[in-house]
């Protein structure tokens, strides 16, 4: 006995741990959407490019687009252009476009697309940078400067985190003659990023630009400016004017580096505009989006969401059976009602669901009231019992076509789903209340009847609940979980709720 309760409670450990580990990964590792409601944010972003060609003259132009190593993932990336043709290479970190056409004249336009989402998207590769540089070269009056603003910043840093903040703070007086003279009196964030450049180099703390797109700017002609510094383990992120650390979510890093966003052979005046709107979309259909897209991201290929969409509508029925079972455990184990039959009432809740509870009711009163006249008949006869279930069983299937047909002349279309009604159950059910209407009495056999349709609804309304359905449906561990649950009602040898009422009086004493 202690061996085999000793196996139980392994089982249901592993059952449970399993079934939390599984739910746990797919909503914080996949990032599947926990209600079928939940929506997510899509950045669609245009960058128009224009430039004047020389006449009839080849033209190259280069320019900068995203990595796409960042935290957001890309949903669709095109290029678009008339006469061009299009490469795209991989410079350090950097990604690189370059449009060419052998002739072009005039004024021209240039489009680059791109959709991104940050759900689905993970923390970008922490990658190795440069934790020592050689200072810059100024005049003396710079470094005279240089050695000013060094010397408190030193005092007042521990690291190279707060190096680089106490010297964007230093910067920022923009009274100090020190600073006048490293920022030319222009509080640019160019400008600002240069003299922090001087300060760092003097320091050996390496700096390296990044230009970043703000998602949350509608439209744009540039990108902003922030720097970047490794510490050793990570990069650190740094607004140049305002101090700011670390990325704000709606930044979107374009390029590093000291070059020009655009390099251009062949033409002149080149400028960028940005264009950024973004749209609500529904989490899990954006999971899908994101598979379609990503042929490396096939989280979804392992669930339920991989199956044909035909065998995803039979299994979203048939994973809420275990979900009416459990309801039905409960009212018969702990609550202490009594049904005819252990899971008849999830049969009878499931056809329901075609017909509607109220009018899934009124059949199934018609029907097993008419079957327990014909059972009482059949009864008087002395047939056997496999004859007399035969006869009933047909006896259903002719009351059911009849009430399908008088539904149908009436214009009553919920009357023929009547169909759907499991025959055999109602056969078996029909069968179970005149058996206790004999042994026990038509109060019994009238309170089982009832319990029985109580217990179908309840069943019929928890496998309909849309939000339960999405649940169960996209995370299955949960199934583990009732199962669990249900190994450990197993060993229950309590009092149900029912019997603490009979024997209050007991209680009491």
């Amino acid at each position: 006995m202690r061996t085999q309760t000793l196996h139980l409670r392994i089982l249901i450990f592993l059952l449970t741990t399993v079934g939390i580990l599984l739910t746990a990964y797919q909503i914080v590792v996949l990032k599947l959407p926990v209600s079928e409601a939940e929506t997510d944010y899509v950045w669609n972003i245009d960058a128009k490019v224009q430039f004047d060609a020389a006449d009839g003259s080849a033209v190259k132009l280069k320019a900068f687009v995203p990595p796409l190593r960042d935290r957001f993932l890309s949903l669709n990336e095109s290029f678009i252009s008339r006469d061009y043709g299009v490469s795209v290479d991989r410079e350090d970190d950097n990604r690189r476009v370059t449009w060419s056409s052998r002739r072009a004249s005039g004024a021209q336009t240039l489009f680059y697309r791109l959709a991104i989402s940050s759900r689905f998207g993970g923390e970008p590769p922490v990658e190795d940078g440069p934790v020592y540089r050689d200072p810059i070269e100024v005049d003396e009056a710079e470094q005279v400067a240089v050695d000013a603003l060094l010397a408190p910043i030193r005092e007042y840093s521990a690291d190279v985190e707060t190096f680089i903040s106490e010297a964007i703070k230093r910067l920022s007086q923009d009274d100090d003659d020190h600073v006048r003279i490293l920022t030319q009196g222009e509080s640019t964030p160019k400008q600002k990023a240069h003299a922090l450049e001087v300060l760092l180099a003097a320091a050996h703390v390496p700096m390296e630009r990044v230009h970043v797109l703000n998602l949350s700017a509608p439209n744009t002609q540039e990108l902003d400016l922030w720097i970047r510094s490794f510490n050793g383990k990570r990069w650190l992120y740094f607004e140049p004017v305002s101090g700011a650390k670390g990325l704000p979510d709606d930044r979107l890093v374009w390029w590093h580096g000291d070059d020009p966003f655009i390099d251009i052979e062949g033409g002149k005046n080149a400028r960028v505009q940005f264009t950024v709107n973004d749209s609500e979309v529904n989490a899990l259909r954006l999971g899908q989006i994101v598979q379609d897209a990503n042929a490396a991201s096939r989280f979804l290929d392992y669930s339920l969401y991989g199956l044909p969409l035909s065998d995803q509508q039979t299994y979203q029925l048939i994973v809420m059976i275990p979900v009416g079972v459990l309801f039905i455990l409960l009212l018969r184990n702990i609550i202490g009602l009594q049904t005819l039959g252990t899971f008849t009432p999830v049969l009878i809740g499931m056809a329901f669901r075609e017909t509607g509870l109220g009018f899934g009711i009124l059949f199934f009163t018609i029907i097993t009231t008419i079957g327990l006249m014909l059972r009482g008949y059949l009864e008087y006869l002395k047939l056997q019992l496999l004859p007399r279930l035969s006869v009933v069983l047909t006896f259903v299937v002719i009351v059911m076509a009849g009430i399908s047909l008088l539904s149908y002349r009436l214009g009553v279309d919920s009357g023929l789903s009547v169909s759907l009604f499991p025959m055999v159950i109602l056969t078996m059910t029909i069968e179970r209340l005149s058996i206790s209407w004999d042994e026990r009495g038509g109060n019994t056999a009238f309170r089982q009847g009832v319990t029985t349709l109580f217990a179908a609804a309840g069943a019929y309304y928890l496998m309909n609940l849309a939000w339960l359905k999405y649940f169960v449906f996209t995370f299955p561990g949960v199934l583990l979980l009732m199962l669990a649950f249900m190994l450990l009602m197993g060993r229950y040898r309590g009092y149900r709720l029912s019997e603490l009422i009979r024997f209050r009086a007991l209680v009491k004493e």
